[in-house]
């Protein structure tokens, strides 16, 4: 009979296979710091690099791009780049974390630890 209780269900690798689960995600999620994505908007006007960590890191904006008569076209300009780098870098970052619990996803790793 399996430790752990009837039907040879065995709590201790249960337990086990979690920790290792959270130590991967632990160092996935520090891989990502170093991980970095680009968008740009406005045919390149506008460019902002975003770290795996969903850390904005800079923003680039080409000199011909401000027009003071036109301030709004700047501000949409930077909100898309903003916005895809960031749509970019949570695709990294969902990436990296379901490599890392082998599929279920970081909701689902919550779940089986009580998180």
């Amino acid at each position: 009979m399996a430790k752990g209780g009837p039907g040879g269900f065995d709590v201790n690798a249960l337990m086990k296979q979690a920790q290792q689960m959270q130590e991967q995600m632990l160092q996935a999620q520090e891989k990502l710091k170093d991980e970095t994505v680009e968008a740009s908007a406005g045919g390149g006007m506008v460019k902002v690099i975003m770290g795996g960590d969903l850390t904005l890191r800079s923003i680039t904006i080409d000199p011909e791009a401000v027009d003071p008569e036109d301030v709004e076209l700047l501000q949409d300009m930077v909100q898309a780049a903003v916005n895809d780098a960031l749509r970019s870098a949570q695709d990294l970052a969902g990436s990296a974390m379901g490599d890392a619990t082998g599929g279920l996803g970081g909701g689902g790793l919550g779940g089986l630890l009580g998180g």
